[in-house]
């Protein structure tokens, strides 16, 4: 009896050792088909889109102009599909004054920008690289009971082996959301650097 006793305790053993085995064998299977994450796309593109400004806002005139940069030179260097280039222009659009879009409906930006874009691809020119005004050198004023700013912006383009530069200045006021918003642009010229304080007030006049 004591041998029979053995006998099954010992093929019962050898079953929890099998079904061990089998439990073991069917877990790592089982982690080995399970799928991996997709690699996070880390583009440029994708940098500026997952970037929620209506939550974070760019805090700053200097900041508004770097993100605004490079967006801008998402549109010249990459090869943007229609959805990323219509995403990418919102973003855009976003930073802009309500008075300058009320100049400048979304549908008529749109259209500048593509035509702009295709003029670049056109010629071969990339824009190959972005500068803003330090935070030191940013010009500030108040007027019509706003707050506004003043700074700029360089940007290198290239076409082939040689590089050019586009010195631009930007007007920036803060909305009723404490926000800086883009309320103009226009290439910088040394003949016509007057005050911020004149350049609203001409622009005001018009």
């Amino acid at each position: 009896m004591k041998k029979k006793t053995t006998v099954i305790i010992g093929i019962i053993g050898i079953i929890a050792i099998a079904v061990m085995v089998i439990v073991v064998f069917w877990v790592q299977n089982k982690k080995a088909v399970v799928p991996t994450e997709p690699e996070v796309d880390v583009s440029a593109v994708s940098e500026i889109l997952l970037k929620d400004i209506s939550k974070a806002y760019p805090p700053t005139p200097k900041e508004v102009l770097k993100y605004y940069s490079e967006i801008t030179c998402c549109f010249y260097n990459e090869d943007l599909t229609q959805e990323q280039l219509e995403d990418l222009a919102k973003r855009s659009y976003l930073l802009y004054d309500d008075e300058l879009k009320d100049n400048m409906p979304f549908d008529t930006y749109m259209e500048n920008l593509t035509q702009e874009i295709l003029s670049f691809q056109a010629q071969k020119i990339v824009l190959s690289g972005y500068s803003v005004s330090a935070a030191a050198d940013v010009e500030r004023f108040s007027q019509d009971g706003f707050e506004w700013a003043r700074l700029y912006a360089t940007y290198r383009l290239r076409q082939g082996t040689e590089y050019m530069y586009s010195n631009e200045v930007f007007i920036m006021r803060k909305d009723n959301a404490g926000h800086w918003k883009i309320y103009g642009f226009d290439l910088a010229k040394e003949e016509n650097m007057g005050t911020m304080e004149d350049e609203v007030a001409a622009d005001k006049g018009q």
